[in-house]
Formats: C-alpha cells, sequence, structure tokens
C-alpha cells in the first residue's frame, strides 16, 4: 500500500508570497522557521494549528486547499507556532454530546455535520463527549464560526480536555479530506 505523504505549506505574507516553510510532520515549535503566518497551503491531509508552541493556544483544523489569509481559517491574527497531523478513519463518523460533565444529562448522537445545535440539542453548551469514529471539529458559534477545537476518537468528560475555557458549541462538523 503506498504511504501518502501529507503536506502543509506556511508563508509570512498574504497570497503565497515571502518567506515560506513546508512540513509534512508534527511540529512543537515554529518560531524557528517563520516569524509570522498570512496564509497557508494544505497540500495533503488535515491539520490543526495552534497559535503557541506545543500545540497550546487556540486551534485552526485545516483541511485540503488554499487559505490566502488568516480570516479564511477563520484566524484571529497572523501567529501560528505549532502544527500537527489529524489521524483518523475517512468514511464513518460518529459523535455523542452531553449537557453535563461525565456524560451526565441530555445526550445526542451525530453523525453529520450540523450547522446549529441549539437547533438540533436544545442546549448551548456541550459539557462532555464520547467520539466514536471519525475526527469533528467543535465550533463556539454556530455555522462553523469562532474558536475552534479538535475531537477525536476518546473520551471528553469536561470541555477543558479538549482546551476550551466555556462550554459553548453552536456547532460541529465532520472533518473530511477531500
Amino acid at each position: 500500500m503506498e504511504q501518502v505523504q501529507t503536506e502543509i505549506i506556511f508563508y509570512e505574507d498574504r497570497n503565497f508570497q515571502g518567506h515560506s516553510y513546508e512540513c509534512s510532520s508534527d511540529c512543537p515549535e515554529l518560531n524557528s522557521h517563520f516569524s509570522r503566518c498570512n496564509s497557508i497551503r494544505v497540500e495533503s491531509g488535515s491539520w490543526v494549528v495552534y497559535e503557541r508552541p506545543n500545540y497550546q493556544g487556540s486551534q485552526y483544523v485545516l483541511t485540503r486547499g488554499e487559505y490566502p489569509e488568516y480570516q479564511r481559517w477563520n484566524g484571529f491574527n497572523d501567529t501560528i507556532r505549532s502544527c500537527r497531523m489529524i489521524r483518523h478513519n475517512y468514511g464513518t463518523w460518529r459523535i455523542r454530546v452531553y449537557e453535563r460533565p461525565n456524560f451526565q444529562g441530555q445526550m445526542m448522537e451525530f453523525n453529520e455535520d450540523c450547522p446549529s445545535l441549539v437547533d438540533r440539542f436544545q442546549h448551548l453548551e456541550v459539557h462532555s463527549c464520547k467520539v466514536y469514529d471519525g475526527a469533528w471539529v467543535f465550533y463556539e458559534q454556530p455555522n462553523y464560526h469562532g474558536h475552534q477545537w479538535l475531537v477525536e476518537r476518546g473520551e471528553y468528560r469536561s470541555f477543558t480536555e479538549w482546551g476550551a475555557m466555556h462550554p459553548s458549541v453552536g456547532s460541529l462538523r465532520r472533518i473530511q479530506d477531500f
């Protein structure tokens, strides 16, 4: 079976200009490679990029495509300091979200994208979740806007376990490599 090379290219300037850095594996520290990031080209695979080193701070999930300026990946600024590949199975997705911590309270299961969680789940907050298949992105606001958090296969007893500072989840989306 042929191994697919996963690659992401960071550019200091908008529209893929200026100094660039190509990456094909997880990188906990990008400071030494570029000072700012204003555009990104994802050649293959799915990636999560972080505002701080060691996979900390705001997260941005990117799939194959071109992002000519940081607003295109919902970035709040031009700071990217670490990145990692998202490893997941393609073709199946299944997640359960819960209104309370430790998988308590009302629960709803999803296997498709949901642009407005409150319309389907009737709750403004998700305190815990179980990811059975695939990888997912939680968005702070409806229609896939605001802060993003990656959740991969596993159990998350509290929103802090997926890196959020509060339980607000307005929408969720499957990660698909197109």
